[in-house]
């Protein structure tokens, strides 16, 4: 990397994804934000990025400031524009505090619209103990400059938008079958993962790479929007400077839905977030 692009760099805080998360406080427990254009698929607003807008939002609420886990239910589309949050604070503890907070919006007829709703508990995982014992290793794929993202295709890639110009993915190439036309039939997707203004990740960007990759049914075979319906993230560890590796699978597709699960893992071969969503699927 270039002097010039090295110091062009943006730095956590100072950076996109911390200015289209960021919420202002109106009143208690109450939040305003401008939902951002820049994290959309087709017209949809990225489950992660809202993930992440609600998680910046518990945060502030609560006396602790690390998502450990947090779990959503995607209840009605979200559209960029404004929103609004409204959090409480269930326990507080010293080391675990516990929060609820729900989105909302307003329809065309002016009523306000529950959009996404979570429960989560936060800690300090700075204080957390350095014993790992685990029989999980780092998923294998091939080195970044031999994967590909979306400005290495010959036209956008179907289905997304305004959220890959914000990111930074290169796809294990044997997870592309679908962008060439030959699925593998596999529920699989892996990819390095980080933004594309070179912020390194921390805990609430980990909200958003469990959900930033193509579908897992883009390789099954089947196409279009793959809604969530809930999402659950577990954050293990804060992540070490540099990109992710992410790895998505899933087993079950059936009766219109189908499960993804998702492993990111830091430059330090450390597994700091893992994540479990449903979604529904078009089949047929």
């Amino acid at each position: 990397m270039s002097d010039t692009a090295q110091a062009a760099r943006a730095v956590i805080g100072d950076s996109e994804f911390d200015r289209d998360t960021a919420v202002t406080l109106r009143e208690p427990g109450v939040y305003g934000i401008d939902l951002s254009a820049g994290w959309t698929i087709i017209n949809a607003v990225n489950g992660g990025y809202l993930l992440s807008v609600l998680g910046r939002a518990l945060a502030d609420a609560l006396p602790h400031s690390d998502p450990f886990t947090i779990s959503a239910h995607y209840l009605t589309a979200s559209q960029p524009g404004p929103a609004v949050v409204r959090t409480d604070v269930v326990r507080t503890g010293r080391t675990l505090s516990t929060g609820q907070a729900s989105l909302f919006q307003y329809d065309d007829e002016g009523r306000e619209v529950e959009r996404i709703r979570v429960l989560a508990s936060y800690g300090d995982l700075d204080s957390l103990p350095d014993d790992v014992r685990t029989s999980v290793k780092p998923p294998s794929f091939p080195p970044m400059e031999q994967c590909f993202g979306p400005e290495d295709g010959p036209a956008p890639v179907s289905g997304s938008s305004a959220i890959a110009e914000r990111l930074m993915l290169k796809l294990d190439p044997a997870t592309l079958g679908w962008a060439l036309g030959s699925p593998s039939g596999k529920g699989e997707m892996r990819a390095w993962f980080g933004l594309a203004d070179g912020r390194d990740a921390d805990p609430l960007s980990l909200l958003l790479a469990v959900d930033a990759l193509p579908p897992t049914a883009f390789e099954i075979g089947l196409s279009g929007w793959v809604p969530t319906v809930e999402l659950t993230v577990h954050v293990r560890s804060r992540p070490a400077p540099g990109p992710l590796r992410v790895s998505i699978t899933t087993r079950n597709l059936a009766g219109g839905f189908l499960e993804e699960d998702a492993e990111v893992w830091d430059s330090a071969d450390r597994l700091v977030a893992q994540s479990r969503q449903l979604a529904r699927v078009r089949v047929g």
